[in-house]
């Protein structure tokens, strides 16, 4: 464990790219925190999917008083990338620093193309350590083609290579401003259903799941082997009921599926009695350029 001085640190941000992060509805997710729990004394907050843990360190940084934090992911290399930057970040540094420095040295395109799918074989095979993976992990979503994690149904990494000139893919000072956030939070790997029995009262969960394909171009294939269906997405409303049966609140995030069809309601009907908002936000990830751009997302409460 490292213990270093959280006023000398800057504050942390998330460690990898990743697909739908949440940096640009803090606001709102803020707004909504604040109006319910700024005066509460002690408060458990909890992250079924993690991702790439925008508002997980924006609750670190803002909330003095939320003072136990879960997180969960059913990835099992990013939970692992986590736990080790929580529990072993200098060699972490270390590794991640040298593959830096040999990818800078490379001075083609062509070659860098050649690295990095020598790299990304590197972190598909089984047979190599956790420290390992997760220095391959976040060399290839820094150098990867827009920072996508997606894996193929075998469960291989197969983004495609990121023109990218010099990416900063080792950022010491924010792993270990990372490292020392991480410190009281309890990391977790699995799925979304178990973590309600580390809540206690109040508690506040936030759900970011897989979001809803608005349309056809808007899918990235898969997070994970197993593809978050429709009966996911109604498996997780039906652990919103569970939520707020228990006495706990939530925040949820999806897509609006009204962006491209007026007529489609399935997450009004889901969550109908519940208060639902729709935040503009920018889209990011689209196989047509011009289709990218502001559009609505939904921000769901039980309060």
């Amino acid at each position: 464990m490292l213990l270093s001085d959280q006023k000398t640190l800057p504050k942390p941000k998330p460690f990898l790219k990743w697909v739908g992060g949440k940096t640009q509805l803090l606001t709102e997710i803020d707004y909504l925190i604040q109006s319910k729990f700024l005066k509460e004394d002690k408060v458990t907050y909890i992250e079924p999917f993690v991702g790439g843990g925008a508002v997980l360190f924006h609750v670190l940084t803002q909330f003095s008083n939320i003072n136990n934090v879960v997180i969960n992911d059913i990835n099992v290399n990013l939970i692992h990338a986590y736990s080790l930057i929580k529990n072993n970040p200098q060699e972490l540094i270390t590794l991640l620093s040298q593959i830096e420095r040999e990818y800078s040295a490379i001075n083609s395109e062509e070659k860098r193309k050649e690295f990095y799918l020598i790299k990304r074989d590197q972190f598909n095979q089984k047979e190599i350590s956790i420290i390992e993976k997760t220095v391959l992990l976040l060399f290839l979503n820094k150098t990867c083609f827009n920072g996508l994690y997606r894996v193929n149904k075998q469960g291989k990494f197969n983004v495609p290579f990121g023109k990218y000139k010099q990416p900063t893919i080792c950022n010491p000072q924010n792993l270990l401003s990372v490292n020392t956030y991480l410190q009281n939070v309890t990391i977790l790997q699995g799925d979304f259903e178990a973590i309600l029995n580390y809540a206690k009262k109040p508690s506040l969960f936030y759900l970011d799941p897989p979001y809803k394909p608005i349309n056809s171009t808007s899918a990235f294939t898969s997070y994970s082997e197993d593809n978050f269906s429709d009966q996911d997405q109604i498996r997780l409303k039906l652990f919103c009921d569970k939520i707020t049966a228990h006495g706990h609140y939530f925040i949820l995030s999806n897509s609006d599926v009204k962006n491209f069809d007026n007529n489609n309601n399935f997450f009004d009907e889901l969550y109908q009695k519940y208060k639902i908002k729709r935040v503009k936000a920018k889209r990011s990830i689209n196989s047509k350029g011009n289709q990218r751009g502001k559009i609505f997302e939904l921000l769901i409460t039980n309060f």
